[in-house]
């Protein structure tokens, strides 16, 4: 009897499915002291082909920044936030309007995170969870987004207790008033599971149970490999036991069809004495191991070829977060973009393939018509947005005071400030990408948007400044106006 029980229970579980490729995304947070401006984290996200971030908030120069991007954001609703929002539906409508409908569908928001792990830090919040979800999800409705935008909040994964073996996993049950509502929204909503999923932290208090390769996602002999003994799955590492743990608890309260979405995980690179395999190894090969996991295809044991979508935390250091020193350093790259560690993702496609030491530079094809090329610094020095001021005569970048040489240094700006995305080195087919850097005398390209052509940590130029240089492009950029206008279109 218990055997069949088990048997439907597999059944059941199996029912989730893939309803889309499975991706990487990155959390962005914000304690730093030198946090790099929306624009500048916007091309670091292109550079690296970021295609999925969240956001710990709403914040409007974010959003507005990551507007026509392509990049599908996840915003939250603050965990201060939530009592207001749990108790009138019309805070939820004015906070929808405010952070929602002021930005799509020009900022692709994907989902809204309701608090985050509401259950364990703000226990006194916890009764209006459910409440909050309805509430922003009935705003959505309003708006007829809830189809496009899926409401949920993160869990972490501690409320599931007894998570090995997996198939005995089940929910602290001093939680089930709030979380039976909460997976009944999420089931009608056809929404997700959102899990914070930690095996540092499983590792860390496990007092050397777990080996290291178990959660770094290495290859270890079936021998090692621990198995359910109720499904006789093998694991070989602790992030799809936690994942086939979260099914379980929810299949153990019938719940069958909430397919999860890991919101946060990661591992510091730096670590206080007692956090000894906080190094920048472990990092980089629980990350990389992890990207390889999910965008191969591989599953869990108990979803063999149906990957998790997982967020990594974080892409910033975070050097004024408290806590220990680990908790500053789980970032994959420091705030002027450069990386802590280089990801070992051959195989995995591009998708942060972080070596930035690789430059590549968007420079005026050979036998390009000397008119367009004209027209094309003229758009990039205009409604490109590109400073082409050291292009004036006296200038670092003034000789030779040809067209190719000044195309060469106004499309390799544009591409560079674009994230260097391959459509943003085209300009009517008279541009070409090369590993050739064309920097001659004083006139250095892309080292000036900072180290290993990333954005430096500088403020955005303003659309209103004075500086006298921009002020001498005035009557050059009167001349050209027809030019910009003409390649304007064109780019239409």
């Amino acid at each position: 009897m218990v055997m069949h029980f088990l048997l439907l229970l597999l059944f059941a579980v199996s029912n989730v499915a893939a309803d889309e490729e499975p991706f990487i995304g990155v959390n962005i947070g914000t304690d730093l002291s030198d946090m790099p401006h929306p624009t500048q984290v916007v091309a670091l996200l292109k550079s690296q082909q970021i295609r999925h971030v969240r956001l710990y908030n709403a914040d409007q120069a974010m959003l507005t920044a990551l507007s026509k991007s392509g990049i599908q954001v996840v915003i939250s609703v603050p965990n201060e936030e939530l009592l207001a929002i749990g108790q009138s539906n019309s805070t939820a409508s004015n906070w929808v309007s405010r952070n929602v409908l002021a930005y799509y569908p020009s900022t692709n928001i994907t989902s809204i995170c309701v608090g985050s792990e509401v259950l364990t830090t703000v226990p006194n919040a916890a009764k209006l969870l459910v409440n909050a979800l309805k509430y922003i999800h009935s705003a959505l409705v309003a708006s007829k987004l809830d189809s496009k935008i899926k409401v949920s909040t993160p869990l972490p994964s501690t409320i599931i207790l007894d998570s090995f073996p997996p198939s005995q996993a089940f929910f602290n049950a001093s939680m089930n008033q709030v979380l039976i509502p909460m997976l009944d929204f999420l089931q009608s909503t056809q929404s997700y599971l959102m899990l914070n999923v930690y095996p540092y932290y499983d590792y860390m208090e496990s007092n050397g149970a777990i080996p290291l390769e178990n959660v770094l996602f290495k290859q270890i002999p079936p021998n090692k490999e621990s198995i359910d003994s109720n499904t006789l799955l093998h694991y070989s590492n602790v992030f799809d036991a936690v994942v086939d743990a979260a099914y379980f608890a929810m299949s153990y309260l019938n719940y069958t069809n909430i397919p999860v979405v890991v919101t946060e995980t990661g591992w510091p690179s730096k670590g206080n004495a007692n956090e000894p395999d906080a190094t920048l190894d472990n990092a980089n090969a629980y990350n990389s191991n992890l990207i390889k996991h999910v965008l191969n295809k591989t599953g869990t044991p108990k979803h063999p070829g149906i990957s998790v979508s997982t967020y990594i935390y974080e892409l910033y250091n975070e050097d004024t977060k408290a806590g220990a020193l680990s908790e500053k350093n789980w970032g994959l790259f420091d705030s002027n973009g450069v990386p802590i560690y280089v990801l070992q993702l051959t195989g995995s496609g591009a998708v942060l393939a972080n070596d930035t030491s690789k430059e590549t530079y968007c420079i005026a094809k050979d036998g390009a018509d000397p008119k367009m090329l004209q027209a094309g610094i003229d758009w990039a020095c205009g409604p490109g947005k590109v400073d082409c001021s050291p292009l004036l005569q006296g200038k670092p970048c003034y000789d030779p005071d040809n067209v190719v040489a000044h195309a060469n240094y106004a499309f390799d700006s544009y591409y560079h400030q674009m994230g260097k995305s391959s459509e943003s080195c085209d300009f009517k087919g008279m541009a070409t990408i090369s590993t050739s850097d064309p920097s001659h005398g004083s006139c250095i390209f892309s080292r000036s948007f900072g180290r290993n052509d990333i954005f430096s940590n500088a403020p955005a130029p303003s659309p209103n400044s004075s500086d006298s240089s921009v002020c001498e492009l005035g009557a050059r950029n009167f001349i050209i106006m027809i030019g910009v206008l003409i390649w304007g279109v064109a780019l239409l």
